[in-house]
């Protein structure tokens, strides 16, 4: 899938300038005035730097489930805080898309609850009266299919489901058929529950594609795993960077950016994306409609939607949701664009009525499966 397989190391993006606060406009509205809470734009404070100013008085923004290796999210909320001086406070990086929902639940009223979710598809669609719509200054830059029409969710960035594997302890896989044999005996793992995180979701999606089904119906998916579970090469661990480092998880199902991270950093561990379909799927941004920090959590989704943060996500193997907006008006991080190659070949993405009926399959099916 890509052209080129390295990545780049964790480093902002030279000669930086936010942008967000040299185009926002003036505002005779104090922002202490504005209830942030309901504000479905900067407009809604006057203009960018009233948000801006908002936000800072708040000094506080609560992330969920943002791995620092996961797309670059490290560097990016790194230049967040560098950029508005606000300190990000990130919580469970490793949980799932459930579990962000669950947390926003449990910390219902606290000073800690997440302010914002970066949650796989089908959590998404099953979540919305979680979420405060709101509209970035640069809306018109995002494709109508990569957003809910009054700004509940917007994607974020993408990559492929790809596999990752330790190129010293076992062979390259080719298609599906090859992890059933003995070669993989207790060896491979996916990222997480796919009843609850987006990552295990699209594991399924691409067994499904590359076992003869469709996005319409994810049982030759479940199918496959419930074949490998027979064999006993699948193993229940959710795989992470710590897991592959230590050689429990020698295959991995997973996004193409997280495996290709773990490949910058673990010897021998490689990433191949088997021919044929390859399975894509965008993660989506929300704001709380509860957040502690409303201000901060609004500022927080115009700056992950800025060619600054979109351009870090390139650089941490994902594809941004703006970019060919970005590409158009030359504000891409061409040499990191370069570096990881186009996303190509027979791309396939569930819809939002396949991610939810993938989903009750699942609910109803996965546990026996692999039981």
């Amino acid at each position: 899938m890509f052209n080129k397989h390295a990545i780049l190391g964790v480093t902002a993006v030279a000669a930086l300038a936010i942008g967000l606060a040299a185009c926002a406009g003036t505002t005779d509205q104090p922002a202490g005035d504005v209830d942030a809470t309901t504000a479905t734009s900067a407009e809604a404070f006057g203009g960018l730097d009233a948000l801006i100013a908002a936000a800072k008085a708040e000094g506080q923004l609560n992330v969920i489930a943002l791995p620092d290796n996961w797309a670059n999210y490290g560097a990016v909320k790194a230049l967040f805080e560098e950029t508005y001086g606000i300190t990000v406070n990130s919580a469970d990086p490793d949980i799932s898309s459930a579990e962000e929902i669950q947390a926003a639940d449990n910390l219902a009223g606290q000073d800690t609850a997440p302010d914002v979710f970066d949650l796989g598809t089908a959590v998404t669609l099953d979540s919305l009266d979680h979420f405060a719509p709101y509209q970035v200054a640069n809306w018109a830059e995002i494709p109508d299919a990569n957003k809910e029409a009054t700004g509940l969710w917007v994607n974020d960035y993408t990559g492929s489901m790809s596999i990752g594997y330790d190129s010293n302890s076992v062979p390259k896989p080719t298609s599906l058929d090859d992890l059933l044999s003995d070669d993989y005996r207790g060896a491979v793992a996916i990222n997480g529950d796919p009843t609850q995180a987006g990552a295990a979701f699209a594991a399924i999606g691409l067994a499904t594609v590359q076992n003869g089904g469709t996005l319409d119906d994810f049982q030759p998916g479940i199918d496959f795993f419930e074949q490998l579970n027979d064999a006993g090469n699948f193993i229940p661990v959710n795989a992470t960077g710590a897991t592959i480092a230590s050689g429990e998880t020698k295959v991995v199902f997973d996004w193409s950016y997280n495996n290709l991270a773990a490949a910058a950093t673990v010897d021998g561990w490689k990433v191949t994306t088997l021919p044929g379909t390859v399975y894509t799927s965008f993660y989506n941004q929300a704001i709380n409609k509860d957040a502690p920090h409303p201000a901060a959590a609004r500022l927080w989704q115009e700056f992950i939607n800025s060619p600054e943060a979109q351009n870090l996500f390139i650089v941490g193997g994902a594809y941004p949701v703006t970019l060919a907006a970005m590409v158009d008006a030359g504000t891409v991080d061409q040499d990191a664009l370069d570096t990881l190659g186009a996303l190509e070949g027979d791309l396939v993405t569930p819809t939002s009525e396949q991610a939810e009926a993938a989903s009750a399959l699942l609910a109803a099916k996965w546990a026996a499966a692999i039981s």
